[in-house]
């Protein structure tokens, strides 16, 4: 199994925006040394009090160049915030800055309306995903220079490397985001964390609507990968004591408040009690949103899971408030998972 790891920047309570990126960076070598393929950012406005990771393109130019090896890329640049053009820009030059290192996962979401209003994001009433795939598509041929020779984009240019161009995915939730991974033949990851019940359907749907493509961005074969929230810890009942930050987390979400990362001690005292272990069996269909174990539980139920939708590749959120906490649970999922280290 291939296993990377998607970052929010969380901000550490009484911190700044500065002490949140220092622990990405530290993470990011981290998940370097322990032999994860891929480090992503993700793309959140509105709340940076809480979660820094908001300009990803920029975050990624500090990571790759503190890092040597490991792909660096977005988990997700929501586009219906941008231009094609402007995202194949901004990605184009950070892989001129790190060859053959850079990923582009591409997605959608809104947010807050006033965030939205702020990023001027036109709000589509009837069908907000309309033109998605269009983008998608159109930022993959500024990319990889596909348009025809009398389209007007044909003559625009990108700052680029010698050989190496983003590795592009698309990122969603739901069958909808499958179906056009599928039909413009890119690689495909499906947030488990956001809709985990719907993770079965939305890759069977990614193979049945995948059409290989002549195109350099698409793909021969279907490649897919899953994201989950994971927490390790040295025992099943350590890990669930862990895990409270993100079940309280949640259901701080259900009632409307986003991006709060309570402490431990806060989240249990929310919940009542410290949450149960996650079995190291689940019955089949069940998904929790979000998972926790020992390295020997965690490693059982990750190959479960990827078994279940036939894919090779995970990538790992935690919403964990403690970094130190938040370092020793990669580790021990990277020994769960067999990583060789750098």
């Amino acid at each position: 199994m291939n296993l990377s790891i998607v970052d929010l920047a969380p901000v550490p309570d009484g911190a700044s925006a500065t002490e949140a990126y220092e622990n990405t960076v530290e993470l990011a070598q981290l998940a370097e040394q322990l032999g994860y393929s891929r480090f992503w950012v993700a793309e959140h406005h509105g709340m940076a009090d809480s979660i820094a990771s908001t300009t990803p393109e920029v975050l990624i130019a500090h990571l790759a160049a503190q890092t040597d090896e490991i792909r660096v890329g977005s988990g997700t640049v929501l586009l219906n915030h941008y231009s094609p053009f402007k995202v194949a820009e901004a990605f184009s030059t950070l892989d001129a800055l790190a060859p053959g290192r850079i990923d582009l996962g591409l997605g959608r979401a809104t947010g807050m309306p006033a965030a939205d209003r702020a990023l001027q994001t036109e709000q589509r009433k009837r069908n907000p995903d309309e033109d998605h795939a269009e983008k998608i598509e159109a930022a993959a041929a500024h990319l990889y220079d596909e348009f025809s020779a009398d389209h007007p984009y044909s003559k625009l240019t990108l700052a680029r490397s010698e050989s190496d161009v983003p590795e592009i995915w698309v990122l969603g939730s739901s069958p909808s985001s499958a179906k056009i991974a599928g039909e413009l033949g890119l690689r495909y990851c499906f947030a488990a964390f956001i809709r985990p019940n719907l993770a079965e359907r939305a890759f069977e749907t990614y193979h049945e609507h995948f059409e290989p493509t002549d195109s350099d961005a698409g793909l021969d074969e279907p490649e897919g990968m899953l994201a989950v929230n994971v927490v390790c810890d040295e025992t099943d009942e350590d890990a669930a004591r862990l895990r409270a930050s993100a079940e309280a987390s949640y259901k701080r979400m259900q009632r409307g408040v986003v991006g709060s990362l309570p402490s431990v001690e806060e989240a249990i005292d929310e919940l009542g009690g410290v949450p149960e272990p996650t079995p190291q069996s689940l019955p089949s269909g069940e998904w929790p949103r979000a998972l926790s174990g020992s390295p020997e539980t965690v490693g059982t139920l990750l190959e479960n899971l990827t078994d279940r939708v036939g894919v090779d590749d995970m990538i790992v959120q935690n919403l964990i408030a403690d970094h130190d906490d938040v370092c020793r649970s990669h580790e021990l999922l990277a020994e769960a998972v067999g990583l060789e280290g750098r």
